[in-house]
């Protein structure tokens, strides 16, 4: 089991979290697993950025992104170098520590 440390979040975890995910799934998966309602307007597709995460730590565990995802991830809010769209990123055996932006370009949730 790889380790994910969730920053805090003020609307999606506001003490952060620490949780369990298996190396081969995706960082939304996990998140969304252990109730943690990151947003995924497109059902995890790879066509929408409502599930943009910053990888403060871990990053170069991962593969990197490819082409589609970058190109999504370069109209995500608060893009930073560390960026990954949670959908796409495969955790591997290296714990991560993530940070979920406060905003996603996506101006309606799904929760409303």
């Amino acid at each position: 089991m790889t380790r994910i440390v969730v920053l805090p979040n003020e609307t999606l975890c506001p003490e952060g979290a620490v949780i369990e995910a298996q190396p081969g799934e995706t960082v939304c998966r996990a998140l969304l697993r252990n109730d943690i309602e990151i947003e995924h307007a497109c059902e995890m597709s790879c066509a929408c950025t409502t599930c943009h995460v910053i990888v403060r730590e871990g990053y170069d565990s991962m593969e990197e992104p490819d082409e589609l995802e970058d190109d999504y991830l370069d109209k995500a809010w608060g893009l930073e170098p560390d960026s990954r769209l949670s959908c796409q990123a495969v955790v591997a055996d290296e714990d991560l520590v993530v940070e979920i932006p406060r905003y996603t370009i996506n101006m309606v949730s799904e929760r409303h």
